[in-house]
């Protein structure tokens, strides 16, 4: 478990670098990563990738029944967004690295059935809590504010 949220630690560093928002996801299937993302929103201009949704669409088009075995590691409690595309392709698993920085939409998963776990990563932590303090504006555009 630990490989998969260092996996998505890196991504969330490389969006960092990118002049991004630090969040990463990776999604696993069978022992093996097949789809890896980080926050794309600054990078790309765009409204939608957040860490999650760029990791599912990395993996690219897979059935419904690979995403029913996945588990979706990601650096922060995922968002409405998120949480709605986790529900919508069955994705049975979400680890967590830190819920104390943001609070998504966990309750919604595991109302849908979705296991959750959530790490209180001190890294995932720390990235995002430095972010937040060097960059207000921009998290609160992220997150909707």
């Amino acid at each position: 478990m630990k490989e998969y949220l260092k996996a998505a630690v890196e991504q969330a560093k490389m969006s960092l670098k990118e002049g991004g928002i630090p969040i990463g996801s990776v999604i696993v299937y069978d022992g093996k990563i097949i789809g890896r993302g980080h926050n794309r929103r600054v990078q790309d201009g765009s409204a939608i990738l957040h860490a999650e949704m760029a990791a599912l669409e990395n993996a690219g088009r897979l059935s419904a029944n690979v995403y029913k075995q996945c588990t979706l590691y990601t650096t922060l409690s995922p968002c409405s967004m998120c949480s709605g595309a986790i529900i919508l392709y069955k994705i049975p698993r979400v680890i967590i690295g830190e819920n104390k920085t943001f609070m998504g939409e966990e309750e919604l998963l595991r109302l849908k059935g979705v296991r959750v776990e959530v790490l209180q990563d001190e890294v995932c932590i720390s990235l995002m809590r430095n972010f937040i303090k060097d960059n207000p504006k921009l998290w609160n555009e992220d997150i909707g504010l």
